[in-house]
């Protein structure tokens, strides 16, 4: 590792991203949504081609603070920081940073999502619940599971599928939400889950789901992203309540 790049490492724009990511995974094992030491977020490194911070491996999401996110290479390759990184951590995250061009993405096997994509629909219907309406014409579908992301080729295969949605339902798998900012992205990841859960309970009753006309739907989405501060309030609680030691 360069001297340029251990000063980049420990910019104060870097240092900013790193508390962010660091802080997204800790709440998101708050709110349930982790795996044993499973899945990664990660995040683009602004104006560095092909470089990006990401989870160490090994790590419980609870236990991560800033200090402990590694930068690497679209490869992997550590290029910062003191943890290692699980090898096939970027087969799918930087397909998903280079195709479907996203700075942040973050990718999980959270339990009320990952059981919609074991049913015929495979996602989240957005005309049922208002938390759910939030994602009209944001989601994506890729339909047909092809195992563990193991080669570069997966990746770009779900990156393709994702298109230019947000949110893609991984078949049989989990799902990646993705945007520019990560307290925006992690209230998608939050309120997705919630949705799907709302659906899924709504489904156990055995009675019949009634949704809302799309148009409908769409102006809701519209609403609910017209204004972010919700987010960014949401995100900053979050700092308060999760702040590191």
């Amino acid at each position: 590792m360069s001297i340029d790049e251990d000063r980049s490492f420990d910019s104060p724009g870097l240092r900013k991203l790193r508390s962010d990511l660091a802080l997204a995974l800790r709440a998101a094992d708050f709110h349930g949504l982790s795996e044993g030491v499973c899945n990664h977020f990660s995040v683009a490194v602004p104006n560095a081609s092909e470089r990006f911070l990401i989870n160490p491996r090994g790590l419980h999401w609870s236990e991560v603070r800033a200090a402990d996110i590694v930068m690497v290479d679209a490869a992997g390759r550590r290029l910062a920081g003191r943890h290692e990184v699980e090898p096939t951590a970027m087969f799918i995250h930087a397909a998903v940073h280079r195709i479907a061009r996203k700075a942040c993405v973050l990718h999980t096997h959270m339990p009320y999502a990952t059981a919609l994509t074991l049913t015929e629909g495979r996602a989240l219907d957005t005309t049922l619940s208002q938390n759910a309406m939030r994602f009209h014409g944001r989601l994506a579908a890729d339909r047909d599971y092809n195992g563990l992301a193991l080669d570069e080729s997966e990746g770009e295969r779900i990156a393709r599928a994702m298109s230019s949605a947000d949110v893609v339902f991984l078949a049989n798998h989990g799902v990646i939400v993705c945007g520019d900012r990560m307290d925006w992205v992690y209230d998608d990841l939050y309120y997705l889950e919630r949705a799907c859960m709302q659906q899924v309970l709504a489904a156990s009753t055995g009675m019949r789901l009634m949704g809302v006309d799309r148009g409908l739907a769409a102006r809701v989405a519209e609403q609910a992203l017209g204004e972010r501060l919700q987010s960014e309030l949401f995100f900053a609680a979050l700092r308060r309540m999760l702040a590191e030691p």
